[in-house]
Parts: structure tokens; sequence; C-alpha cells
């Protein structure tokens, strides 16, 4: 039981750390790691997104202090999800088959990453506002609806749409998770959710991965390193909601 319950941190670990190195919260990796561990699945979501806010909040502050931050792209996106992320949060589905979907469509990011260029200065496109609002909301409320920040999904619709780089994408991603998952848990909140006491020990050791990944993702990893690292969370991400309980 000790050895298992070590593990569990081990890993905890290693997903925070990897999630946040682009910015991510990592609620997918928790919640697949959760199940694995036969955690109640009462506590699985609110813990995620528990956990969501403390590491999204430190890859935030780090990708900020690094000068990566655009907030006239965050807010439009963050304008439509923070309210539809509450009413998804609210609701009570079965989510298993859009998993399965999500879990399908995050492999063409991956192949896009490891086998196309990467996006340079020169091929950046200017933000569409209306498009922005439309993806914030549908995000948004598919975030409140199965428990997870939205930057998994973010992400790659910055990158393919040539908004942003990897930096900035990591940066926009990770406020863009922190501001979904408060309002996700408020959603549950309003709904009735479980939090369990060894919800502290979680929080500290995924913050310590957050905190580690934030600064070497903002600080340390060339572009290069990053595409691929982002490349790997999400694949990561697709077969844990492809064959596991996510």
């Amino acid at each position: 039981m000790q050895a298992e319950l070590l593990l569990f941190f081990g890993l905890l670990f290693i997903v925070a750390f990897l999630y946040s190195s682009v910015g991510h919260g990592g609620a997918s990796g928790y919640l697949a790691l959760m199940a694995i561990f036969a955690i109640s699945p009462l506590i699985m979501k609110p813990t995620a997104l528990l956990l969501n806010l403390f590491v999204s909040s430190v890859s935030f502050i780090q990708f900020y202090r690094g000068g990566h931050f655009k907030w006239k792209i965050f807010w439009p996106f963050a304008l439509t999800s923070v309210p539809l992320s509450f009413v998804g949060g609210t609701m009570a589905i079965d989510s298993n088959i859009y998993k399965k979907i999500l879990g399908a469509l995050l492999l063409i990011p991956v192949a896009r990453f490891f086998f196309f260029k990467n996006t340079e200065s020169k091929d950046f496109k200017p933000a569409n506002f209306a498009l922005s609002l439309i993806i914030g909301g549908i995000i948004g409320l598919l975030s409140g609806m199965i428990g997870i920040g939205g930057g998994i999904i973010l992400s790659p619709i910055l990158l393919l749409l040539k908004w942003t780089d990897q930096k900035q994408t990591a940066a926009i991603s990770a406020a863009f998770i922190f501001v979904n998952s408060v309002a996700g848990l408020g959603g549950q909140l309003v709904k009735g959710i479980t939090f369990n006491t060894d919800m502290i020990a979680y929080v500290v050791v995924a913050f310590a991965g957050g905190l580690c990944g934030a600064y070497f993702g903002a600080l340390k990893f060339p572009q290069t390193i990053l595409k691929n690292v982002l490349a790997c969370v999400l694949a990561l991400a697709a077969y844990k909601l492809l064959f596991t309980y996510a």
C-alpha cells in the first residue's frame, strides 16, 4: 500500500511537471491517473480541477514573467468560455463517448507537431475576434462537462491557426485553464461535490511538479523541445481518453 501511494505521488509529480511545462493544468492526466489507482469518481473531477488551479497558476506566472502572455488574444476566449464552463459544471452527463472522440481528435495535432514545421514569427496571422468567441464558448462548455480546464483543446487550435508561438500558447492556455477551472468548480459546487482530505497532499505534490515544469518550460526549454513536449502531452492525453477512464 505504501509503495502504491509513493508510485501515485511520483506519477502525479511527473504529470504536473510535463503538463505545466507547456502551460497546461493537467486535468486530463490527473483524471486518468486517479482512475488507474481506483480513486472514487465522486472526487476525481473536483480534485482534478483543484489541482488545475494550483498548477496552471504557477505555470501562468512563469510564462507571464517570460513575457509570453498575449492579453488581446486571451480575453475573447475567456469571455465566452467562463460562463459556459460554469454551466457545463452543473451538468451531470455521461461523457465517455465524447472523451473517445476527443482522444481521437487529439491525434491530429500530435501528427502536425511531429511532422510539420514550427510556426515562425513571419507566419503569424491576426486573431479573429468572432471565431475566438465561438471557440471559447465551445471549449468552455465541454470543459465544464468533463472536468478539465480546456487548455489541451485550446493549445493545438491556437498553433494550427498560427495566432501564437509555442510559449505564447502555453501562457494563454495556462490563464485559460485557471479561469475555466474556477468556473467549472463553481458549477460543481452548485450541483454538490465531494472533497477528500488527501487532496492537500495531492496539491503539494502537483504544485511542486508544476513549479518545476513551468520554470523549465518558460525559461529553459528551447522552442523545438517545447514543441516535442507538447506533442507528447497531447499523445498521452489521447491515449488516456481512448483507453482508460479519464
